[in-house]
């Protein structure tokens, strides 16, 4: 008899192809003779735009295709947006500051493409092998960029220190699937925890110790401590821009794949609670205490973004039913938030090209630069969790969740967190607002694009938080389908 193969559902896969197909008109447009670089910037937003109307269509209306390995529910198309909106704006950031900085190049944009289609890879795999192939081809395209500055040794440092832990952290996520894979016989989450749920499943030791490997890799790409070493190291250099997309796209791809995970193997919450709370706790206190020593904005930043991925980590250990919609607004806001503090970053220069990434070179900016000032305060407001900004509705729900599922210790923790990272944070508008420019001072190179992907990050920070209802609500529905 002939075999006859299942049919394939690509309207699954709508999104992502369409984010492909810009892909791949970037690297045709780029051996077009006289094309310019922009060009580029253009035809990925558009191609973005097209992502999210594809995205927005399909909300609602669940697929599943490819032998049940990859699904575009609400929380896969929530998460989309996500990665559509942070891509976008490091798109347009990177207008003229690629060419400032001589990285200027067709694979550049290509790249940060390829990063963005293997985040949406990540959040629609309900396949441990989705979510594999998802991370490797998100990961190869940042290890490339983190080392543009080719003839910097800090962007040489950069590359090759992120690839080396990332190829580390891939080996004990593989490993990881091996050994669920050799406990259960299958790697698709809904099976896996349909197996876990059988009588000792969740207590054989080749389990537990697949489901610590498959942390080991998620703390990495999150930057939870202990794996949170390449954090600064990369961030500092790394283009900015580049940076930027690593703080929240990466991280964002990271969150939604590891959600998935804990809800499907939540036979094994006593243990996964235990784990969380320990990262949690040990992630906030770890990133904004180091972070208080730190003159480089963008290390200051790097400690930071770990910070938040403690913040959030008070989410999950609430468990998803309570803290999974708080976890999906609050990736949001952040990524809003810090976007728009790297772009406010790189849009300033002291000296021939030079990136003004110390704190000594921010006095006196609300003077010189008071649009750039504002919405650098504005952004590190949100960071802080101070009221009427994004961030402080963010932690408000988060840290709701926690003391609902009477985890009011690591609650207390992550209050007491935020208010030393208040310091730091509030540290660098003292500067802009009170200290006078050492020497000239810097100055800024604002482009249309880059003002509006400014204004952008700026308006979502105050309307998300003077109105967050709506995007909250769709957050709660977006958790809902793994929750049943």
């Amino acid at each position: 008899m002939p075999i006859v193969s299942p049919p394939l559902a690509w309207s699954a896969l709508s999104p992502l192809l369409v984010v492909t197909a810009a892909s791949f008109a970037c690297l045709l447009l780029d051996i077009v003779p006289g094309a310019r670089k922009t060009h580029l910037v253009g035809v990925g937003v558009l191609g973005l735009a097209g992502a999210a109307l594809a995205s927005a269509l399909m909300w609602g209306r669940p697929a599943v295709a490819f032998q049940q390995m990859v699904v575009a529910d609400d929380f896969a198309l929530f998460f989309n947006g996500i990665f559509v909106l942070t891509t976008g704006l490091v798109l347009l950031l990177s207008v003229g500051y690629a060419r400032r900085q001589h990285i200027e190049a067709g694979e550049y944009y290509v790249l940060i493409l390829f990063a963005a289609v293997g985040m949406m890879l990540m959040a629609s795999a309900v396949d441990l092998l989705i979510v594999f192939l998802g991370l490797e081809l998100m990961s190869l395209s940042l290890y490339v960029l983190a080392g543009f500055f080719r003839t910097r040794p800090t962007g040489n440092e950069s590359s090759m220190k992120y690839f080396l832990l990332g190829a580390f952290s891939s080996g004990f996520f593989l490993y990881g699937i091996a050994l669920l894979y050799g406990a259960t016989g299958t790697t698709n989450l809904a099976r896996l925890g349909a197996a876990l749920g059988g009588p000792g499943a969740g207590r054989d030791p080749l389990v537990l110790v697949g489901v610590a490997l498959l942390l080991v890799g998620f703390g990495f790409k999150t930057s939870a401590v202990p794996f949170h070493q390449w954090a600064p190291d990369v961030y500092e250099g790394a283009p900015t821009a580049v940076a930027a997309l690593i703080a929240t796209g990466s991280k964002a791809a990271a969150f939604a794949a590891l959600l998935r995970v804990v809800l499907a193997t939540r036979v094994l919450q006593p243990d996964w609670t235990t784990l969380l709370w320990i990262l949690a706790a040990l992630t906030m206190t770890v990133g904004n205490v180091i972070a208080l020593a730190q003159r480089n904005l963008k290390r200051m930043l790097a400690y930071s973004s770990v910070a938040h991925a403690g913040y959030m980590l008070v989410g999950l250990t609430a468990g998803p039913a309570l803290g999974g919609a708080a976890v999906l607004y609050y990736l949001l806001v952040y990524s809003f938030a810090t976007v728009g503090a790297f772009g406010v970053i790189l849009l300033l220069e002291r000296g021939e090209h030079a990136e003004a990434v110390e704190i000594d070179a921010y006095g006196g900016l609300a003077a010189r630069h008071p649009v750039l000032a504002l919405v650098l305060t504005l952004c590190l407001v949100s960071l802080i969790g101070l009221p009427p900004t994004a961030g402080f509705v963010g932690k408000f729900y988060l840290f709701s969740a926690a003391i609902n599922g009477r985890f009011v210790w690591l609650a207390i923790v992550a209050v007491l967190n935020s208010v030393v990272a208040a310091y730091y944070y509030l540290r660098l508008i003292v500067y802009m607002y009170m200290r006078e420019p050492e020497g000239n001072g810097v100055r800024a190179v604002l482009t249309p694009a880059a003002g509006l992907a400014l204004a952008l990050a700026a308006w979502a920070t105050l309307q998300l938080g003077l109105l967050p209802g709506a995007a909250f609500a769709f957050a709660r529905r977006a958790i809902a389908p793994l929750l049943s």
